[in-house]
């Protein structure tokens, strides 16, 4: 089945990306602690991460043009963010450095029996936009705007713009956040994580909550993902259920799978494919992500993507 909007053509990136940033801190442990407990750790790293940076890194080690708007603080962590980012090849005209603030942290305890992983974190509040200091320059720029929604009413305000200009608005979300109800009808692609759809709207069964996420709102493509088992999709009245792939080596890191698995489903979206193909590029580029620990360290790029495609 093909998507249900048309991508604007002749734009100077595929994607460009407004939301947090991280730096992570993965700290690899035999198995979870019980509470109040000690455990030795196995190894520990410190890795550029967050949601809509480690898509963009996916989408240029594939070979597209991607761009990321965001704000870091003026730390090593953010030093360190940045310049990762820049190493990808992700431009970074539309990124801000603010004195006085703390780059987004994030430490995460990985289970090595099957790679799971718990996420602690802190934004300082210093990297939040406003709704008068949304960028909505970068509404032109590329032929997909990428979100994360934690500053909602920028988003709001974003997209609406982006909107006018015929760029297709995706959405990265995994929570509900104040003002959602404004920003869901302007989103073409949503992909969510698992549970969201019953945290918004309060039903369990995941077909039915989908299938009311689009009626209400009017995205035309709703997705989740699920780990191992895949996704879910609803488009234009159908379901498109694909089977997540079995990680090579077996799993490492579930870190960023849900950024990865967005990455492949963005990359099928700009390079023609069907929405059912898309989602299974989109399984095979998480199942590839979770070979290593990090959020990014084993994104693949074209011909790590194709194999493993040719052998499913």
């Amino acid at each position: 089945m093909r998507f249900p909007f048309n991508l604007p053509k002749e734009r100077e990136f595929d994607v460009i990306g407004f939301g947090t940033n991280a730096v992570d801190f993965l700290i690899q442990v035999p198995e979870y602690p019980s509470f109040n407990s000690k455990i030795e750790l196995t190894d520990y790293k410190q890795a550029a991460g967050g949601e809509v940076e480690t898509t963009l890194v996916g989408l240029q080690r594939l070979g597209l043009k991607t761009s990321y708007a965001g704000r870091f603080g003026k730390d090593s962590a953010g030093e360190f963010g940045l310049k990762e980012l820049v190493a990808e090849g992700v431009d970074v005209r539309f990124s801000e450095t603010v004195e006085g603030a703390r780059t987004q942290i994030a430490f995460i305890i990985i289970d090595e029996r099957d790679g799971e992983r718990t996420v602690i974190w802190n934004r300082d509040k210093k990297l939040c936009y406003s709704l008068d200091e949304s960028p909505l320059e970068i509404g032109s720029v590329a032929r997909i705007l990428h979100l994360t929604p934690h500053d909602t009413e920028a988003c709001v305000k974003l997209a609406r713009r982006a909107k006018l200009q015929n760029t297709v608005i995706s959405l990265d979300i995994d929570d509900t956040f104040e003002d959602l109800e404004e920003l869901l009808p302007l989103v073409d692609i949503l992909i969510s994580s698992a549970d969201f759809a019953e945290k918004l709207l309060g039903i369990k069964d995941k077909k039915d909550a989908l299938g009311e996420i689009a009626a209400r709102f009017g995205c035309g493509i709703a997705g989740l993902t699920s780990g191992e088992a895949g996704s879910l999709i609803f488009s234009g009245g159908e379901f498109f259920e694909t089977e997540g792939f079995i990680v090579p080596g077996g799993c490492k890191d579930t870190t960023g799978a849900g950024d990865a698995f967005r990455t492949g489903f963005l990359y099928g979206v700009l390079n023609g494919e069907s929405i059912e193909e898309s989602a299974r590029i989109a399984n095979a580029v998480a199942a590839l992500k979770c070979r290593k620990v990090g959020a990014r360290t084993a994104l693949p790029n074209v011909a790590a993507l194709e194999e493993i495609i040719h052998d499913n």
